[in-house]
């Protein structure tokens, strides 16, 4: 009798310690898993998760922040003098800049202009008169130019004397100009020349309304019979005396002024000038002053 006890007290041993090794080698294969216990308490592994966790969100939070915009804009037009271009007070920018612009596009050479600014990584306004875009060619055109990155300017529509004009005359030779702008580009035009650098009190309160800048220029030559040759223009639109800080230089849809494109911009550079890119020119204040030039 005390022999079948002394077995089965042997067996029952035996059996116990079978399932406290059963139970261990259990919470082995779960060490991959967090492990919890009664206290609620996360352990040492779980914590540096959740510590991580914590960074990554962070890191998503500030790149979601949105930081306020600030103006893109580091020049404006001298409220005294609608040819020249300033640095915005305050702004820091080069202000050894000068200014290119063509008038009377598109009518011939505009588009290879345009092409050649392209090659020699120049910003320019092309200053567009409304007559030279009503047709299907003349609206391809201004097509090609604004998607190579131009600023588009308004002439007019048809290029007259606007001060000879009735006030009606003059919205209708801006306005008509501007909307058919639009139309084709799908944006207005932010700048504004006037034929013969000729502006009103009319056009120049029409012209601040429409939100465009109000602009002359400081010199040109490529309509004057002695300039009409690349060689000649080009000398003297990068060596003239009126070349200086602000310049805005004026030119025209013309084979002569195609040819010379290169050269001008080249020569500038030479001279240590910086092509102003447009779409840094804010508008001036609405008290500008009228240039005496003319086209």
């Amino acid at each position: 009798m005390k022999r079948t006890l002394a077995t089965l007290f042997l067996a029952s041993s035996l059996i116990l310690t079978a399932c406290d090794t059963s139970d261990a080698e259990y919470d082995t294969d779960e060490q991959s898993e967090p492990v919890e216990d009664s206290s609620g308490e996360t352990s040492e592994g779980q914590a540096d998760m959740n510590e991580h966790s914590n960074e990554d969100s962070d890191d998503e939070e500030d790149v979601s922040i949105d930081e306020p915009e600030e103006s893109s804009y580091l020049y404006e037009v001298n409220e005294n003098d609608i040819a020249t271009i300033q640095v915005i007070e305050g702004e820091e920018a080069n202000e050894r800049v000068a200014l290119l612009t063509y008038d009377d596009a598109p009518d011939n050479y505009a588009v290879d202009i345009a092409e050649v600014l392209v090659e020699h990584d120049a910003p320019a306004i092309f200053f567009v008169n409304g007559m030279f875009i009503e047709s299907e060619e003349g609206q391809e055109m201004l097509r090609e130019i604004h998607e190579m990155g131009f600023a588009i300017g308004n002439h007019t529509h048809t290029h007259q004397s606007l001060p000879s004009l009735s006030e009606d005359e003059q919205t209708e030779e801006i306005m008509k100009t501007s909307d058919l702008i639009e139309e084709i580009i799908g944006e207005r035009p932010r700048f504004f020349r006037a034929p013969f650098g000729q502006n009103t009190d009319h056009v120049k309160e029409l012209v601040r309304e429409d939100g465009m800048v109000l602009m002359n220029w400081t010199y040109g030559y490529d309509w004057e019979s002695g300039y009409m040759e690349a060689e000649p223009l080009a000398n003297i639109m990068v060596n003239t005396e009126l070349l200086r800080p602000g310049a805005n230089l004026l030119m025209h849809d013309r084979r002569w002024t195609l040819e010379a494109t290169s050269q001008i911009i080249e020569g500038l550079r030479e001279n240590d000038y910086e092509l102003v890119d447009p779409d840094l020119i804010r508008s001036a204040t609405p008290e500008q002053s009228e240039s005496e030039e003319t086209d």
